[in-house]
């Protein structure tokens, strides 16, 4: 199925602003220079994984898809454009560059790993073929799309991970970075492992699953906690959560068992407690204990207070039987890492005669010279074969199958057999037309999940990872 973001559903039909102004600039020049019908190849990936992990999880394929198809630029825009001058007070733009603007689409192709994918530093997420200008001007949106997801959702898997059988529940509206970064990070969120999120946007417009109960506030309202409990049952009967911490924490526990001792004699579930301050280890052992002798061994205990994967495998190494996680703050604003830090480079020009021009960014920090060529991952796996299967290489190749490994330090190695691997990247959009039939979030949710389980085989230890040998070569070469 087409892309149906919350881009396309609640902002402008066209995103051509939506860029760097030095973009319309080489766009520009690229123009006056006769080459805006010179075909590029960019790829996008990123350099060091995130959190002091090994691998991100790919998401925002979908947003990056849904703004590409809608690379356009309205009359509005050109206007705009026509208004901005120079450092001589002279337009910046000529008006046959902002009649080719005008009818600019989007007529290269895509390709791209499936979001849930997990990937590693070097390694495409997309693959860009399209007239330079066209490529150029989606790069800034495609870098903050995919960056931010696929941010959010490497952390709530590693969160998820953390809490393995229970529960993650995504509460980081209040805390992210705008609108459009709460609505990103519940979706990626989603994607990554959480189970439900408080957004009730992301809800609407993803079918995520909804979760919340009442606040402070609410126990505040009343002139005492077990008629703000009694009160807040007679209202939602469906959904009693008694937050328990406004006072005394287990003075709150001792007035929820008196409510749910209420709703029982009324034939109505208790679901749970929620904890959101204090010593969680302690007061959730003290808050099992009181609800088990009064007879509530189902009622859950959940908990929040700035949590994530770190303090949750601290949290249940001290015994917590904490059944419920709330991940807001430091998940939706990927704590302690801000950004992924994704880069978009250029490593193929189409000759004016034909064929391809390869080409490398060079430095002097090896981790910052980019991959010539037209790239492809190719993920070798165990015998078992995919989708079972776990990863025992990662070659990055551009020419053919089968030339070798040569691994980021030099050293050259043999591959298992050529049957046996698999290619992330896939066409997504070919000539402008899109090819691919994308899941619905849950279907790649689960992927991300199977991947998850698959990449928890993995043997670090044997597992190698680097360019296929010829490519390494002609990267050499190109360096010299």
């Amino acid at each position: 199925m087409a892309p149906q973001t919350h881009l396309s559903r609640i902002y402008r039909p066209d995103f051509g602003l939506l860029t760097d102004l030095y973009q319309l600039t080489m766009a520009s020049g690229y123009w006056q220079r006769g080459l805006h019908g010179r075909r590029a190849v960019f790829h996008l990936f990123y350099r060091r994984a995130p959190f002091g992990g090994r691998y991100a999880i790919a998401a925002g394929l979908e947003l990056a898809v849904d703004l590409i198809r809608r690379l356009a630029f309205s009359v509005d825009d050109i206007q705009y454009l026509g208004a901005l001058t120079g450092s001589d007070g002279r337009p910046l733009f000529s008006e046959s560059f902002l009649n080719y603007l005008q009818r600019l689409r989007f007529t290269g192709d895509v390709y791209a790993v499936p979001e849930g994918t997990i990937v590693l530093p070097h390694e495409p997420i997309l693959r860009i073929e399209a007239p330079l200008p066209e490529a150029q001007l989606i790069e800034t949106g495609l870098l903050t799309l995919i960056n931010f997801s696929t941010l959010i959702a490497t952390k709530a898997a590693r969160v998820a991970d953390a809490a393995g059988s229970d529960e993650v529940f995504e509460f980081g509206l209040r805390r992210a970075q705008g609108i459009d970064g709460a609505l990103t990070a519940s979706r990626s969120a989603y994607l990554g492992g959480c189970h439900a999120t408080s957004n009730v946007w992301a809800g609407r417009y993803y079918g995520i699953p909804v979760r919340g109960t009442h606040a402070h506030a609410w126990v505040m309202t009343f002139d005492d906690e077990r008629a703000a409990f009694r009160e807040y049952a007679a209202a939602m009967p469906n959904n009693c959560v008694f937050l328990v911490d406004t006072y005394d924490t287990l003075e709150g526990v001792a007035n929820a068992i008196e409510i749910g001792r209420e709703l029982r004699a009324q034939g109505r579930p208790w679901a749970g407690i929620r904890l959101d301050s204090g010593d969680l280890a302690a007061l959730s052992i003290a808050a099992r204990r009181l609800l088990d002798e009064a007879g509530f061994p189902e009622v859950r205990i959940i908990a929040s207070d700035d949590l994530d994967e770190q303090r949750i495998a601290e949290l249940k190494a001290a015994g917590a039987p904490i059944a419920v996680w709330g991940v807001g703050t430091r998940l939706v604003t990927g704590h302690n890492q801000s950004a992924l830090g994704g880069v978009y480079k250029l490593a193929a020009l189409e000759r004016q005669e034909g064929g391809w021009s390869y080409r490398v960014k060079k430095s002097e920090q090896a981790a910052k010279t980019s991959i010539p060529g037209i790239l492809q991952t190719r993920r070798y796996l165990d015998a078992q074969g995919h989708p079972r299967g776990h990863a025992i290489f990662d070659q990055l190749a551009g020419f053919e199958s089968g030339s070798g490994l040569t691994d980021w330090a030099g050293a050259a190695g043999e591959l298992p057999p050529a049957e046996s691997f698999c290619d992330l990247l896939q066409p997504i959009i070919k000539n402008g037309e899109l090819v691919y039939n994308f899941p619905s979030l849950n279907e790649a949710r689960a992927y991300c999940r199977q991947e998850r389980e698959r990449w928890a085989q993995v043997d670090w230890a044997v597992f190698r990872s680097g360019l296929e040998s010829r490519l390494y070569e002609l990267r050499q070469q190109l360096t010299q």
